[in-house]
């Protein structure tokens, strides 16, 4: 038997309304109350993103990887900076892949020019060449730059600072986002009172779907109702919000209360733009958990996402390690993202397609974060144009192998982790049982 009662924000959307469910759960959205502090985001896509973790930067090796399509490099130089570079190399426009770092100094594999930072350490601009024949080669040296973006270390993440150029000077590039809004501190996090897992997934569809995707709250009971280990959520479950949406130049946040509890919440998701959601519930000073998502827009079509789950309970390490709780916790979040893959690959394939119009989707209005969501990001893609040098036409997926190291449809990280789940149960309990009865 069916059960559904929506009320949503003046919506004059009757006949999506009317339209059944399918038999299971029912979530309702019975009523809203909306804050608006000047209105709405402020508009833009340049900015901070979280490109990788810390430990993804190897001594004297380089991280490649792209926004936007652009080709950039992350390294340490000889002073260990963090250093993102475009993959150019100025002299005939090669890619530094398959080139070295030794000592935070670059050799092109092309001609072997080498690059290191200048006294200030805000250029790159100490070329050697020598071995080139030109008589003009000095002048030519004292010349020649690599571009660069503003790039930080932060509680172990590598953030870049994307904007509409590159610059050969740092002290020429101006943030038009402070990353503090990117701090869990500045949100009321004291990120050393956690411990956390950590996955990182690459997905070959649409970056600002993703995010949609998660900032959509409902569909967890739907497609992921039975991986989720929490009795709250659940195909079979009768869950009924009322919803509070803050709006502010900073950030969109979300709060869900149980309709039959008004006081006891459910969760919220905080959207920081361009690229970071915040998962938790409660006060941030006193939650026992928080999620954290950057999305990262490698390119069309290409995206990767890091997803951090800080927690305050099982801190205990020889504990989770004798449960495998840290491989258990990648195993769900694994599955979690393969399950949403599909829909998000559909998504995808429609929205290029043209086929997804205000004529053909009806939000309601329990999907108001989404609509907020999509209001900025369309103001933003025009005035920013991030995709102006992009050619959509073509299929150019050189960067391909490079970039994408963790495609879903490769599973190497999910694989690798289901081995290490098997060989840590074996050496636990199987090795020292095949061992008890072989000495009896």
């Amino acid at each position: 038997m069916e059960n559904r009662q929506i009320n949503f924000f003046k919506s004059k959307d009757l006949n999506t309304v009317l339209k059944p469910f399918k038999k299971g759960t029912v979530v309702k959205i019975d009523s809203f109350e909306i804050r608006e502090n000047q209105n709405e985001l402020k508009i833009g896509l340049f900015g901070w993103y979280a490109i990788c973790p810390s430990k993804e930067l190897k001594k004297d090796k380089l991280f490649y990887f792209s926004l936007y399509d652009e080709p950039l490099v992350l390294y340490r130089d000889e002073n260990k900076n963090v250093r993102c570079i475009k993959n150019i190399c100025p002299h005939r426009g090669a890619s530094f892949f398959e080139g070295t770092l030794s000592d935070g100094v670059i050799t092109c594999p092309y001609h072997g020019a080498k690059f290191s930072s200048g006294g200030s350490c805000q250029n790159l601009d100490r070329i050697t060449c020598r071995h080139i024949v030109d008589n003009n080669y000095d002048n030519y040296a004292k010349r020649i730059h690599l571009s660069q973006y503003k790039a930080i270390e932060k509680n172990g993440y590598i953030f870049v600072h994307f904007s509409k150029k590159s610059d050969t000077d740092l002290n020429n590039i101006s943030e038009d986002a402070p990353i503090s809004n990117y701090e869990l501190y500045e949100n009321g996090f004291t990120h050393k009172d956690y411990v956390y897992e950590e996955v990182l997934v690459d997905f070959k569809c649409d970056w600002s779907r993703i995010i949609e995707n998660h900032l959509d709250i409902l569909h967890l009971f739907w497609v992921h109702g039975d991986t989720i280990p929490d009795k709250d959520v659940n195909k079979n479950v009768l869950v009924s919000f009322n919803q509070k949406i803050n709006v502010t130049p900073q950030y969109i946040e979300s709060i869900y209360y149980y309709k039959n509890e008004p006081t006891k919440e459910f969760i919220r998701i905080k959207y920081i733009p361009p690229g970071r959601i915040l998962i938790y519930k409660g006060d941030p000073s006193a939650a026992r958990y928080l999620q954290v998502l950057d999305h990262i827009p490698l390119g069309n079509n290409n995206a990767r996402v890091i997803v951090r789950h800080y927690r305050k309970f099982l801190k205990n390490k020889l504990f989770n390690n004798l449960i495998l709780f840290k491989e258990n916790q990648r195993k769900i979040f694994y599955k979690i993202f393969d399950e949403d893959y599909m829909i998000l690959k559909t998504q995808t394939y429609n929205h290029n397609m043209g086929f997804i119009s205000k004529d053909e989707i009806k939000l309601l209005g329990e999907d108001r974060i989404i609509n907020y969501f999509w209001k900025w990001y369309k103001k933003s893609e025009d005035k920013d144009e991030p995709w102006k040098n992009n050619i959509k036409s073509q299929n150019l997926d050189v960067y391909d192998k490079v970039i994408l190291k963790y495609p879903p449809e490769i599973k190497k990280l999910e694989i690798a982790n289901n081995i290490e789940i098997i060989r840590k149960t074996f050496v636990r309990f199987a090795a020292p049982l095949i061992f008890f009865m072989l000495i009896i």
